[in-house]
């Protein structure tokens, strides 16, 4: 999946006006305001997020690591959540600290608005800013993504509001979440909002034949097609039963070509939950639903989430 994904504004593949408005903002990165990206999962806000900073910083704010951080809270509790990072932004989920989330966003926007290194601070040269002559924009600031924010409590939330009001001079938040609405509306009202809607069949279609091309694989047009189709407008999803289409077809024909009537493999959690879904319909009774029950432990065991069960269930 990651082998394909655009890291320029200029080579993204659909919505182009959102691409227009970041390409804009890029113009002018010391006139960056907070941002918003929400959308439904695999419409390509990440993808649209890195490519951003790409276009601030350079090719630097694409050499990542993978750093784990533990924290304390004044409860003297450790935390630890993993971080991916590079000299001039931090990506962290603070949802993965459960009911400490709070104190992880304050800590983490307090240290990189504190230690902006000089390279963020316009001082440095090279590896950022302008690509052309290597030379810095100027960009005094840091930059924290923070994902999957419709999932941290109220108070953290509460907690995200005033920390990102005190060090703004210091940092920029870029926001990332599925669902707005779960985002309390002082925060909302302090981002610029940038809308990511799922990428239609078409474009789905586009992507999926540019990528076959490139790997020298041959793509019938019904085959993309339903692969879109059961996608559910999920452009991560699309790539992944490309790639799971093409290996399960060289290893049941020796090598060969991709066909237009090939069957396309739902995932095993979805065959799963379609086994549960039939047995609830064939049986209701006191053993079917402690059976029911146990299947549904399994799924949230192996990192299903429950809206995702319960609307596949639907």
């Amino acid at each position: 999946v990651d082998k394909h994904r655009p890291n320029q504004l200029k080579n993204l593949s659909y919505h182009s006006a959102t691409t227009a408005r970041l390409t804009s903002l890029a113009a002018d990165p010391a006139s960056l305001p907070h941002l918003l990206f929400y959308g439904p999962s695999g419409s390509g806000k990440k993808t649209r997020i890195m490519a951003l900073l790409r276009a601030i910083y350079g090719p630097g704010a694409e050499r990542l690591r993978l750093d784990k951080r533990t924290f304390t809270t004044p409860t003297k509790r450790t935390v630890e959540v993993n971080m991916i990072s590079s000299n001039y932004h931090v990506e962290i989920s603070p949802g993965d600290a459960g009911l400490n989330d709070r104190y992880v966003v304050q800590e983490v926007i307090k240290e990189m608005a504190a230690n902006r290194s000089l390279a963020a601070g316009g001082v440095l040269g090279g590896g950022g800013g302008d690509e052309k002559d290597g030379k810095k924009k100027g960009v005094g600031y840091k930059v924290v993504i923070l994902v999957e924010v419709d999932r941290l409590s109220r108070q953290a939330q509460a907690a995200l509001r005033r920390t990102m009001e005190k060090y703004a001079a210091g940092c920029r938040l870029i926001l990332c979440c599925n669902n707005q609405s779960k985002v309390i509306e002082p925060i909302r009202s302090r981002c610029l909002g940038m809308r990511v809607p799922s990428p239609s069949h078409d474009d789905i279609c586009t992507v999926l034949k540019t990528v076959a091309r490139k790997e020298g694989v041959t793509l019938p047009d019904e085959l993309a097609i339903n692969i879109a189709r059961s996608s559910s407008r999920n452009m991560r999803r699309a790539m992944l039963t490309l790639e799971s289409c093409h290996v399960q077809q060289r290893d049941t024909s020796g090598g060969g070509a991709m066909t237009a009537d090939q069957t396309v493999q739902k995932t095993d959690w979805e065959l799963y939950i379609s086994q549960l879904a039939a047995e609830i319909t064939r049986e209701q009774s006191p053993q079917r639903l402690l059976a029911a029950r146990e299947r549904l432990y399994e799924l949230l065991i192996n990192c299903i989430p429950a809206d995702v069960i319960i609307k596949t269930l639907a």
